[in-house]
């Protein structure tokens, strides 16, 4: 082969790499998407099967007898996503950082995470300086993709955090029938990537920075927003990100959406 022939060959290359690169990334993230809406399902699915036996939503959390802990949501819900192992692993009557945890500190679940995010199966909870005078390690925990709706304030603006207007208020656990404008319109859970702030489907410790926030985000401006609140949502997916709502379907909501709608969507009742 000759040089010119080499480059020639080359170029058809380029060409075709530049032309096919695109559609083969697009076809791979239509691909991830999918299994991250079919998850969320798997969890809706979980949420029904929950309410039905216990005639409420699990609490967004649920403190251990010190109180030094907070287990969330997802926890209870293990069962019911056939990860009966997993739910063996967590004793919520103890701390987090107590040895009879030490296993589910380390369990990463597919399940929980979304593949289009670029994700650690881990991470390091810290110090809440404000609150402790350090910022030195907690306890590590496992990552998760999906938080629950608190409402549309800041579940991390004070200690203990105030009941949220959301599906996953906080220590008291919320039924389908506070749901004042139906289920349909109702959103509980949604996706956040690690890089706007790691969470967790396991718990938190109290003293941790944004603790509550690993658990459950708060829908006040748009999801996808780069200069909004850590506990906001948001996704790594094009245009939106996506939400389970009330009645179990699971929609990409845009990033685009009107503020004063996405917080509607995000209360129980009221305006």
């Amino acid at each position: 082969m000759t040089v010119l022939e080499l480059l020639v060959t080359m170029g058809i290359m380029s060409t075709l790499t530049a032309v096919f690169l695109p559609a083969v990334q697009a076809s791979r993230e239509a691909a991830r998407r999918t299994q991250c809406v079919n998850q969320l399902k798997q969890i809706g699915l979980a949420l029904h099967g929950y309410h039905e036996q216990w005639r409420s939503l699990p609490a967004a959390w649920q403190l251990e007898r010190t109180g030094n802990s907070q287990f969330g949501w997802a926890v209870p819900l293990l069962p019911l996503l056939e990860q009966q192992a997993s739910s063996r692993q967590v004793d919520r009557g103890r701390r987090l950082d107590d040895p009879t945890n030490s296993a589910a500190r380390e369990t990463s679940i597919a399940l929980w995470l979304c593949p289009s995010d670029i994700i650690e199966p881990t991470f390091v909870l810290h110090e809440d300086e404000e609150l402790t005078g350090s910022n030195g390690p907690l306890v590590t925990l496992p990552t998760a993709s999906y938080v629950g709706v608190f409402g549309v304030s800041e579940p991390d603006d004070f200690i203990p955090a105030p009941p949220g207007e959301g599906a996953f208020e906080g220590v008291r656990p919320v039924r389908f029938e506070e749901m004042r404008r139906g289920l349909t319109h109702t959103l509980f859970v949604g996706e956040r990537t690690m890089a706007k702030v790691p969470s967790t489907w396991l718990g938190v410790d109290v003293r941790g920075e944004d603790a509550v926030c690993r658990l459950v985000g708060n829908a006040a401006t748009s999801p996808n927003c780069a200069v909004c609140d850590e506990c906001e949502f948001d996704s790594r997916h094009s245009g939106g990100a996506n939400f389970l709502f009330g009645d179990g379907r699971v929609k990409l909501v845009s990033q685009s959406i009107d503020s004063n709608e996405y917080r509607r969507l995000a209360r129980r009742s009221g305006p």
